[in-house]
């Protein structure tokens, strides 16, 4: 998917949550009503957060793998740009990991949870741009 493809979606969903929120908050209902819809807007949002995150996780092991097989065949500068890359994925990937067992737990934040998603895309959109302009 191409990074505007993914910027397109991430904030078309972001719209479509505000929009629901814009929603339930206009309506007529009663404000138990309102909050109990509101509670369930927020999981709903937590949990497609929590799929992507998971999605990213995967993709996160499916590069750092590539890197490594053609990490063998680079030297000098060239090494240690990947190994750098290599690194800041990792740490992108062990984050995503801890926050996915505090979501679990139910200790996770919203903002702790978006942060890692973006952490974790930069990541790949990094070390993949990286490996398609260094590695042939």
């Amino acid at each position: 998917m191409k990074d505007s493809t993914k910027k397109f979606a991430f904030g078309t969903a972001v719209a479509a949550v505000a929009g629901f929120v814009a929603g339930i908050l206009t309506a007529p209902q009663s404000g138990k009503e309102t909050r109990e819809d509101i509670r369930e807007g927020a999981i709903k949002g937590m949990r497609e957060a929590e799929r992507q995150l998971k999605r990213l996780h995967t993709e996160l092991n499916d590069v750092l793998a590539e890197a490594n097989d053609k990490a063998i065949r680079l030297t000098g500068k060239a090494r240690e740009d990947l190994e750098t890359a290599v690194e800041y994925a990792r740490r992108a990937k062990e984050t995503a990991r801890e926050i996915l067992s505090a979501v679990h737990e139910g200790k996770a934040e919203d903002k702790e949870l978006q942060k890692s998603i973006k952490d974790a895309q930069k990541a790949i959109d990094h070390l993949k741009k990286f490996l398609k302009s260094r590695v042939a």
